[in-house]
């Protein structure tokens, strides 16, 4: 069983050169768990792709279409963003070490997984990776 950030589930539906192995690392885990966060900013990657005219149209709903089968065959297990995990991303920001660089959505991901005691926190995010050390996560990176 193994937590990852956005940066990590793009990777596995946006062609890039980790995918391969992020695809392959995902595929054979019991269970992938992800913040209720990776919702709306996959969404946001895959449209931004759409944006940017990296991807057509067809492209981004083809995306859209395996990550909702994914989804639906179970393969992501989603971990709330309750409230308790949001006044908890607040008061990190009060014990954070003033050299670390951390946008709050990021904090919200690191915050979840610290909750449901992971230890690994699987990311390609760099600022997320610093971070992620510093509030005791391991940061791994495929």
């Amino acid at each position: 069983m193994i937590v990852c950030d956005t940066s990590a589930v793009a990777k596995f539906y946006v062609p890039e050169k980790e995918s391969r192995a992020i695809r392959q690392l995902l595929e054979q885990e019991d269970r992938v768990c992800v913040s209720e966060l990776v919702r709306p900013e996959i969404m946001a990657v895959f449209h931004r792709r759409l944006r940017e005219a990296s991807w057509s149209r067809r492209d981004f709903l083809a995306a859209v279409r395996q990550f909702e089968h994914d989804d639906l065959a179970g393969f992501w297990t989603w971990l709330p963003v309750d409230g308790f995990i949001l006044r908890a991303a607040a008061q990190t920001f009060a014990t954070l070490p003033s050299t670390i660089f951390l946008r709050s959505s990021d904090c919200i991901h690191l915050v979840t997984a610290l909750r449901h005691d992971f230890t690994d926190f699987f990311t390609f995010d760099a600022h997320q990776t610093r971070a992620a050390a510093a509030l005791g996560l391991t940061p791994v990176t495929g």
